[in-house]
């Protein structure tokens, strides 16, 4: 996607940041990151761990306009990280280690993700094949809006590329009506 905005919309404000373990750090950073963003030009997009906080954010008064697209999303975090406390990997660089602690799964119990108010400005796109996620879940948590359901694939989305010119379209990255 960073590649994508440097070559085709370099006027954009983008901000993919890594991060921290802890979903209280992480909210609070996503919150300030985002604090002057435009309303009605904003966009989201997150993948697993970070769909779900997209989820989140969508709601958020000053997105409520945003499109969002949420790559193979976590549906229950607080459930599915439990088994991974303990030191880990970073998905994307397994060099980089860090430590998930027990707290953090109250923290992700006590961060609220209703369902949308308009739930067709959040496209999910959902891999059948994610080895880590239930793409069935994901399905049922995000059935009101669009889908986008890919029969094969993975939970990285090594096929992104694919997709990318209509998740572009759909975030109005493109100048374009967004659809899919």
């Amino acid at each position: 996607m960073s590649t994508w905005v440097s070559e085709h919309r370099p006027d954009l404000v983008f901000a993919c940041p890594q991060l921290p373990p802890s979903p209280a750090d992480a909210m609070h950073l996503l919150e300030a990151l985002t604090e002057d963003w435009p309303r009605q030009t904003s966009a989201l997009m997150g993948s697993s761990l970070g769909g779900f906080y997209a989820t989140v954010l969508a709601e958020w008064p000053r997105f409520q306009a945003s499109p969002a697209v949420l790559l193979n999303p976590a549906v229950d975090p607080a459930r599915d990280l439990e088994a991974y406390i303990g030191e880990q990997s970073c998905w994307q660089d397994p060099q980089d280690r860090f430590f998930f602690r027990p707290e953090f799964i109250e923290q992700l119990r006590m961060i609220r993700c209703a369902r949308s108010h308009d739930p067709k400005r959040l496209l999910a796109v959902i891999a059948k094949g994610d080895e880590v996620l239930d793409w069935r879940e994901m399905q049922a948590r995000y059935q009101e809006g669009p889908i986008r359901l890919l029969e094969g694939s993975d939970h990285g989305l090594s096929d992104f590329e694919d997709y990318l010119p209509d998740l572009c379209r759909f975030l109005r990255l493109d100048g374009k009506n967004p659809s899919i």
